[in-house]
Formats: C-alpha cells, sequence, structure tokens
C-alpha cells in the first residue's frame, strides 16, 4: 500500500464555474434506430439519470427515412419519420443536433456507401437539388416547431468528411455541400444555426472558417471530433497499444488548439469516447469510466459541447449485435443496463455546477468539489479517479481528504459509492453467470442491480471547522463521495 496523498479542499473559498458541457449532447447510431421503443426508453432514461439536452445520430436524411426518393421521375418528400423522432425528443424535454446525412439516392453522383445500412457518401450531381432539399426540410421543422424551438436546435453539415469512408469527395467539394446547405438554412430564417466541418481529429477547421470568410458564408459554430486513440501508436494497432501511447492530455491539448482556430464561435465535440472501435472491450470496463471522467473534466473550461459517442448499444453500423456485452459504444448495453461509464457521468452530474478548489498531487489520483448554487450548506460532492493508461504503473492508493468548511456547518452523514472492478461492474456478472446470448427478465434484473453504485457509509473525524476522511481508491476506479450537512449548533 501506497504512503497516503493529502487533498485538501476548503468550501469557504470562492467557487469557480463548472459548465459541464458533456450535457450539452450525447451521441446514437442511425437515424431509423430513434424509432425504436427501446432506443427511446433508453434515452429517456438517460435524459432522466445524466440529463442531456441534445441528441445526435447519422443519416436523417438516407433513403431508409423516406426522406427524399424519386416516384415516377419526380422528386417525392416525406418528413414523416423524421417528425415522429423530433416528436419523441421535445416530449422528453430534449433537442437535435440535426446532422445534414447521407446524401439521399436519387441526388447522390455515385455508389459509395458506408455502413450495413449503405448510407450514400458521394456528393450531389445537383448542389441546387441538395439545397433545395435542406430548404424544404428545414422549412418544414419551422413551420412545425416554430421558429423560437428550431432556432434552439444545431445544423451540422455532414459526418467526418475529411475520412474518405465517409465523404468521396474531396475538401473543395465539401465546402460546396456546405455552401449550398448553409445558404438554404438561412433563407429559411436568419436565426438557424448550421457550422461544420464535424471532422475527424480536429482537421479542416483553419480551412473551413478562411473558406467561410471569403465566401461570405455563415458558420455559426466550429464542430470536431476527437478520440484518445486517434493517430497514436502503430498504424492498426488494438485499442491497449493506441491508448497506452496516448500523450497525457492530449484531449485538451487538442480542445485547447481548436478553440484558438474557433475564436469565439461556440465549439462543438460532435463525437468523443474512449475508443474508436465499435466492438472494444474497453467500453465496458471500469478503466472507460475512469478516463472518461478525467477527460470530460479537463476540457470543462475549453469546450461548449462535448458530445459522447454513444449513450445505448442499441447501434448498428456494421451489424446488430445480440451478445449483452460486445464492447459496443454505449453508456448503456443492449437491455438498457448502465455500464460503468454510466454511473461515471452520474457521479460527475452530481458535481452540480460549482467547483471548489483543490490542493494536492498525484501521477493517477484526481479530484474535485462541486456542489449546486445555492447549495454548499446543504451537500457537498466529491468525485475522485484512480486511473492510469495501460501500459503505465497503478495500485490501490491511499488518500487523506482533509475538507475545511465554514464553523456554523456540522457534517451530519457521508457516504461513499464506487464503480472499480468489483463494483457497479455488471460485466463481470454477467460473465459469472455464464455470459449468455440472449438474457432472461430475471438475469436482466440481476444485472440491473450489478450496475447500481451502491452508497456505504464511511466513518470520518470531525473537528472545529474541518473533515477528514481516510480511503482506499482502487486502481481504474470512480469514487462519489456524498457529504450531508447541518447547521452547527
Amino acid at each position: 500500500m501506497s504512503i497516503p496523498t493529502t487533498f485538501t479542499a476548503d468550501l469557504r473559498s470562492v467557487a469557480i464555474p463548472l459548465r459541464q458541457p458533456w450535457q450539452w449532447c450525447v451521441g446514437s447510431g442511425h437515424a431509423t434506430l430513434a424509432l425504436r421503443a427501446d432506443w427511446q426508453t433508453h434515452l429517456a432514461q438517460a435524459r432522466r439519470d445524466l440529463g442531456f439536452h441534445h441528441v445526435r445520430f447519422h443519416g436523417i436524411l438516407g433513403d431508409d427515412m423516406g426522406t427524399l426518393i424519386r416516384q415516377s421521375a419526380e422528386p417525392l418528400y416525406s418528413f414523416f419519420n423524421t417528425d415522429r423522432i423530433f416528436d419523441f425528443l421535445l416530449s422528453i424535454g430534449m433537442k437535435p443536433v440535426v446532422e445534414l446525412s447521407f446524401m439521399p439516392r436519387t441526388l447522390s453522383s455515385g455508389g459509395n456507401t458506408v455502413f450495413h445500412y449503405q448510407g450514400n457518401i458521394t456528393p450531389p450531381k445537383d448542389y441546387a437539388q441538395w439545397g433545395e432539399l435542406i430548404r424544404r426540410v428545414a422549412g418544414h421543422w419551422v413551420e412545425r416547431y416554430g421558429i423560437e424551438e428550431v432556432s434552439q436546435w444545431i445544423f451540422e453539415c455532414w459526418n467526418e468528411p475529411n475520412l474518405k469512408q465517409f465523404w468521396a469527395g474531396d475538401q473543395a467539394d465539401y465546402f460546396q455541400l456546405y455552401r449550398s446547405a448553409a445558404l438554404a438554412i438561412k433563407s429559411v430564417d436568419q436565426r438557424l444555426a448550421i457550422g461544420g466541418p464535424a471532422t475527424a481529429a480536429n482537421a479542416w477547421i483553419d480551412e473551413f472558417l478562411s473558406y467561410c470568410a471569403k465566401a461570405g458564408i455563415a458558420a455559426d459554430f466550429i464542430s470536431t471530433h476527437y478520440y484518445p486513440t486517434d493517430g497514436f501508436g502503430e498504424i492498426d494497432a488494438d485499442t491497449i497499444s493506441q491508448l497506452e501511447h496516448s500523450p497525457p492530455g492530449v484531449m485538451r491539448t487538442r480542445a485547447l488548439e481548436a478553440r484558438a482556430v474557433a475564436g469565439k464561435r461556440p465549439l462543438y465535440y460532435t463525437e468523443w469516447s474512449i475508443s474508436s472501435k465499435p466492438h472494444d472491450p474497453v467500453h465496458d470496463s471500469s478503466f472507460a469510466a475512469a478516463l472518461a471522467v478525467r477527460i470530460a473534466m479537463s476540457v470543462d473550461d475549453v469546450v461548449d459541447g462535448y458530445s459522447y459517442w454513444t449513450f445505448s448499444d442499441i447501434f448498428e453500423e456494421s451489424y446488430f449485435p445480440s451478445v449483452p456485452f460486445h464492447g459496443g459504444f454505449g453508456m448503456m448495453n443492449l437491455y438498457g443496463i448502465p455500464k460503468p461509464i454510466y454511473r461515471a457521468f452520474q457521479m460527475l452530474r452530481g458535481l452540480g455546477n460549482e467547483l471548489v478548489a483543490v490542493t494536492g498531487e498525484h501521477a493517477t489520483v484526481a479530484m474535485w468539489v462541486g456542489t449546486a448554487v445555492g447549495r454548499r450548506e446543504q451537500a457537498t460532492d466529491v468525485v475522485l479517479i484512480n486511473q492510469a493508461m495501460p501500459g503505465h504503473a497503478i495500485e490501490n492508493e491511499s488518500v487523506q481528504l482533509r475538507v475545511m468548511h465554514a464553523a456554523n456547518m456540522k457534517a451530519k452523514s457521508m457516504t461513499l459509492a464506487r464503480v472499480d472492478d468489483t463494483h457497479a461492474n455488471p460485466e463481470r456478472a454477467w460473465r459469472e453467470m455464464g455470459a449468455p446470448t440472449y438474457l432472461k427478465s430475471a438475469q436482466v434484473a440481476a444485472l440491473m442491480t450489478a450496475s447500481e453504485a451502491v452508497r456505504e457509509p464511511i466513518q470520518f473525524v470531525a473537528s472545529a471547522g474541518s473533515l477528514e476522511i481516510d480511503l482506499v481508491l482502487a486502481p481504474q476506479s470512480v469514487n462519489h463521495l456524498l457529504v450531508e450537512w447541518v447547521p452547527s449548533m
């Protein structure tokens, strides 16, 4: 066991804002999934538990949505399926990030597709017809939902056009696509927000803004994506090797680089995760939970939106899975069972919207102390992680917390919830029950219970104006300490 590291927080100090930009949006896979009852149930639960405001997915314009087809040589527009999705989102208090993709086959210039549902990735053969589609669909949503509502959405042009698997054209073709979409959106109402370049790995931001400035085209926000596995390790290396070589703080570094170019425009990362692979065991682990907390907190003061990819394993880019824990992108599995990362984001939500400065430093341990505005004398939330990248040393760590507080406050209770290999780990419980491919209702219920981050009472030492707490943090863990206060007599 290591020598305890001391962390100190003074609740009497001036707090700084905690923005929680990860709550701004969460990702999903494919528009038609949003018509499924289980997808809607999962999203409603995530909205309640985690407080998400928007959701983003691919393919709202795809042929399987029926948005534009050609019948008897005439264009046939249908927005019924999009309306069903957006009606649902608004009914649970959420809004869409409208990714304008993929290309309806009747407009496409070629047959290149992506994913098993064959989203067409080619430029339009006629950019005027593409613009007309965008004008019609945006105008329909404004007519249906009202400009006050739709002006709170954002329109993002395409997905990762710098990658050949998502865009068969070149950069100039993308800029023309964006120009046509932006002009169409603004022709409906100037208050509608459109932006891009929606690229992978921070690409094209400079060039995109230069193009828009020269062409006099609106760029209301900047969007891009970044994963901690991007560009590290050998080409085609496995995730563990990529993460081992991922520089410390790379997600904050890349966000700061994008912020420097974006200037005062809103900066949205509309995709990030722990790995860019859709079937990767790390997604189901407590390691993912701990790393996600570190990443989300590292960019809190830099970005305006940080959309985790994705909220549920109801997902079908390569195929629709059956195995309950298959390393899917989701925070929840196919049955809506929360994974460790889901519980970690619940803990982050508990920090509220203010942070208290913390002193203390350790190679693998980090700590944040927060509360909601106006709630400082009722409760204090503390989130601690013990996290290291694969291939780097990590062990159980002893920490001592010192919490300084006002003299008129007294700790009523203190509880701890843990996410680690043996706590809130439904994937482990699933393996222990024999790893069944198809779950029965009793098994789902048992795994729901195994997923819970159960609160346990914690001993502490109280003295005049301070508390001392001794904890041992497991490797690759997230820990949530809740202190409840009463007035001191």
